[in-house]
């Protein structure tokens, strides 16, 4: 039995070498006990947990040994009834009222992976505090671990299958009019990235004008054409090709478990993940009239903070990952909420990134502006004054000698330029943040989820993405 430690989403692991039915069992053990523990009215416990799956290798069956766990420990369960977008399970909580969801799916991560992702009461990522309780109630072995079998689980009545699609599209009216999407003439392409976000969008938005044509629709969990279902480049470089070939307006990309949205323009480029905050932001605050504190991690766009001073919002930093910025939105009533991987939550909904009403949003300010990607991009820019670029790198770890040995110094680190910009201040918030005059910033910090050092970076010279990105390295004593 290996020893189960929940990183910046969850928990996940590689496919029958750790993430193993008897695994993932022992998981939803030790959430079971957390529930227990601080539900114990028996009928708060009978509100129940919801269950929900993404596409990837045997992620029902796992779904199911989650389920059939709960059920033995007393919790009944809503358990979808097909594989189900991530922000669906979570809008599934509310709707329910139930006591929180387990989620099967590993999300971007490479078709290897699997993973179980824990949500709370409101539908949002449990807080680091909580997630550190789960995994002490984690059995170190299986004799611990209560179940039942499905068959008899759904003969009690504790386990019951449903659709929670209808509850969603019924919730979507209450923050978006999509007619005029509809009957707008777009032509949209839309990549899946062979997950759960298929059909979403050409069944949203049929019975207008606009054509929405996808690509990668179906169940392939070795995900052809991309390292993995990741909105970003090279993984969207045949989404961005079938856009180009059809002459779409737009390119709406959605990772494995539809939580995530990546865009492409109309003609064919990406938009990196950064300016696509930056146009949310830029949407609600112009284009709405909305008004409301912004939460954004320490690796997302300093556009937003150019914004806030601008339109009068707080804007309010955390560290990487929705089990900060969930926490967040629901203390201070957040707009917005969002992370450099290309998840987006929103006010008046779950505290939960959703790909599939993010890439709704981005096309009703096309349409409530009448503009392409590239001039509502422009749009952005003369809001803020500059031009923004970023850029990030992936460098694996080798073993933890060399993490200890870049920490270490990056700890020591004090420069007083990097790639000939002043730096003005360190943050040490999630990793290693030096920041510029230009409102720019270098960031290095180790991966959450994987054995990765991450290096990014934003400034407004265009010239200095790469030689930023090359100082980071040196920072950490690493090379890609």
């Amino acid at each position: 039995m290996i020893t189960i430690k929940f990183g910046t989403d969850g928990w996940r692991g590689k496919i029958a070498e750790e993430y193993t039915f008897d695994n993932v069992r022992r998981c939803a053990q030790g959430f079971a006990r957390y529930l227990l523990d601080y539900s114990l009215h028996p009928r708060e416990m009978a509100r129940g947990v919801v269950v929900g799956y993404d596409k990837r290798f045997d992620s029902e069956y796992f779904g199911e040994a989650v389920a059939e766990v709960l059920v033995a420990n007393g919790i009944p369960v809503w358990l979808t009834e097909t594989a189900t977008p991530t922000p669906v399970i979570s809008y599934s909580v509310v709707a329910k009222k139930a006591l929180g969801a387990v989620n099967i799916t590993a999300s971007h991560n490479p078709p290897t992976d699997n993973g179980f992702k824990v949500r709370d009461e409101h539908g949002g990522a449990i807080a680091p505090d909580g997630l550190k309780e789960i995994e002490a109630r984690i059995p170190d072995d299986m004799r611990e671990v209560h179940r039942v079998s499905a068959i008899v689980a759904e003969a009690t009545g504790m386990l019951r299958r449903f659709d929670p699609k209808p509850a969603y599209l019924e919730h979507l009216k209450e923050l978006i009019d999509v007619q005029p999407i509809r009957d707008a003439g777009l032509k949209v392409a839309v990549d899946p990235m062979w997950g759960n976000g298929a059909g979403w969008f050409p069944h949203i938005l049929d019975g207008g004008r606009t054509e929405v044509h996808e690509l990668h629709n179906q169940r392939n969990p070795i995900f052809p054409e991309m390292r993995r279902p990741e909105p970003i480049p090279p993984n969207i470089d045949a989404g961005l090709a079938f856009s180009k070939r059809i002459g779409a307006d737009a390119l709406i990309v959605t990772d494995g478990d539809a939580d995530r949205v990546g865009l492409g323009d109309e003609n064919g480029h990406f938009v990196d993940q950064l300016r696509v905050y930056g146009l949310l932001a830029l949407y609600f605050l112009k284009i709405r009239g909305e008004r409301g504190p912004i939460v954004k991690t320490i690796s997302t766009t300093s556009m937003l903070n150019i914004l806030g001073e601008k339109y009068g919002v707080p804007v309010y930093e955390t560290g990487v990952g929705f089990k900060y910025v969930a926490p967040k939105m629901l203390e201070v009533n957040a707009m917005l909420g969002g992370e450099e991987s290309g998840g987006y939550a929103f006010r008046g909904h779950v505290p939960e990134r959703d790909g599939i009403l993010a890439g709704l949003y981005l096309l009703d300010f096309m349409v409530q502006t009448g503009k392409k990607p590239t001039e509502l991009l422009q749009m952005l820019f003369e809001e803020v004054g500059a031009e923004f670029y970023y850029k990030r790198i992936d460098v694996p770890l080798v073993n933890n000698i060399v993490k200890e040995e870049a920490r270490q110094r990056l700890d020591a680190a004090q420069p007083d330029t990097l790639a000939g910009l002043k730096v003005v201040d360190k943050i040490t918030i999630d990793g290693y943040k030096f920041a510029f005059e230009d409102r720019g910033w270098l960031l290095v910090r180790f991966s959450g989820t994987e054995p990765l050092i991450r290096v990014y970076c934003e400034t407004t010279h265009k010239d200095k993405v790469d030689a930023l990105l090359q100082a980071g390295l040196e920072l950490a004593g690493v090379s890609a």
